[in-house]
């Protein structure tokens, strides 16, 4: 039935094997389909980057990632959460009821490098900031089965013996604002402090963090330690911020049927 089906291509299928076999045998012939090949699909990827001005939403009101959240999601990168969980929620319906508004564009302009991934072996995190408190963040890094018996994610409690390098903080700002994140040399120049600042409360260095980050910036002990800054402190700020840099999202899109 196969071969019925099959047999008014058998003439396509068989120049098809006989210009094929020709090419691969003239080295030139093959090397301008392979230029060809590559550049209809770099045409394919560049071209939409023409009308990026009118794919990026815009927001006035888009705040930026203060150094201690910055630091949380360079940790983030460095323990390989992406590879697990995505940041990105689709269209779909059902995607929308269970995580939230849809992902805009604005909402990872400044994300370098972006972190939409591609495989949920946990759950999206695009809305998981504030969901959660941060004692069950905390306790969920440390013992992920504690609070989710079916979780397989290790567990990072060493996160919280580890003390934040902030040293290095001014030239990772610095190296962003060289794509294109707006960060001011005021932020750059404080980026140690502030991140320090924002994981004690209790410090005198509160009130430039919420002058650089703004009023709505969270300012608290992350991780319930108050000895020193942890690593902890940076991952959990930095959960505690996704999908809160802009409110765009809720202002321009639908609620959901119930």
């Amino acid at each position: 039935m196969i071969k019925t089906i099959l047999k008014p291509f058998a003439k396509f299928f068989e120049l098809q094997a006989r210009t094929h076999y020709r090419v691969e045998r003239h080295s030139m012939a093959l090397t301008f389909g392979i230029i060809l090949a590559a550049g209809v699909g770099g045409f394919v990827e560049i071209a939409p980057l023409f009308t990026i001005d009118d794919t990026v939403e815009i927001d006035p009101d888009m705040r930026l990632y203060t150094p201690l959240e910055q630091a949380g999601r360079d940790i983030y990168i460095r323990e390989g959460c992406y590879a697990c969980h995505s940041q990105m929620i689709r269209t779909l319906r059902d995607e929308v009821e269970r995580y939230g508004p849809y992902s805009l564009a604005v909402e990872s302009q400044y994300d370098h490098p972006m972190l939409w991934g591609s495989k949920r072996t946990g759950p999206d995190l695009a809305r998981v900031g504030e969901k959660y408190s941060d004692d069950w963040q905390v306790r969920h890094l440390v013992d992920p089965r504690a609070l989710v018996p079916e979780s397989i994610m290790p567990h990072y409690a060493f996160l919280l013996d580890a003390q934040l390098e902030t040293d290095s903080l001014p030239d990772r700002l610095w190296a962003l604002r060289m794509v294109g994140v707006p960060y001011t040399d005021d932020m750059i120049e404080n980026a140690a402090g502030d991140a320090v600042g924002q994981a004690r409360p209790d410090s005198d260095r509160v009130n430039g963090v919420v002058e650089r980050y703004g009023q709505q910036t969270a300012v608290r002990t992350f991780d319930g330690r108050s000895d020193m800054v942890t690593e902890m402190d940076a991952l959990v700020a930095y959960l505690q911020i996704l999908g809160r840099l802009t409110d765009l999202p809720q202002q321009i899109q639908p609620q959901p049927e119930e």
